[in-house]
């Protein structure tokens, strides 16, 4: 660990810039080695050569929330064990992260995580040696401030 390294807690608002996600919920998972974030809709589609992934995205993790259109370069497509032992073939996509006043590159697998309690999942890769991670502590880093909904014309 670096002594630079900055406190977070066990689950943490972040944001994936190049996406247009200003925040997402995460939970900070040591016991996970990458990455992953629910997408509602994926499609992989060629175009000059590579593999482009076009997916949809709920930042707040629920059913009707408002959802995000993103469309990013697949890096690969990798066999990935969840924690219940089953192995799926998932996309990759590396793409920025903001968490605690740093930004930082991670590779990011694209997944349904409708079931789990939030939307991302930060992986040990991602984490590094940037953080230390306080597990009695939530949204150290502070919440977002909430986007005012927009109001139907009178």
């Amino acid at each position: 660990m670096s002594q630079d390294s900055v406190s977070i807690g066990w689950r943490e608002w972040l944001a994936l810039p190049e996406l247009a996600i200003p925040a997402i919920k995460a939970k900070i998972d040591t016991g996970a080695r990458t990455s992953s974030l629910h997408v509602d809709t994926l499609e992989a589609r060629e175009r000059g050569g590579r593999t482009w992934l076009y997916f949809s995205v709920s930042a707040t993790g629920r059913r009707h929330a408002p959802r995000i259109d993103c469309v990013a370069p697949a890096i690969a497509r990798r066999a990935v064990t969840d924690s219940g032992g089953h192995v799926t073939q998932r996309w990759f996509i590396r793409t920025p992260i903001e968490l605690a006043g740093l930004r930082f590159e991670a590779e990011i697998n694209l997944t349904d995580r409708r079931n789990m309690l939030f939307p991302m999942l930060l992986g040990r890769l991602a984490l590094g040696h940037r953080f230390l991670i306080d597990p009695a502590a939530s949204y150290r880093c502070g919440r977002p401030l909430r986007l005012k909904s927009a109001k139907p014309a009178s």
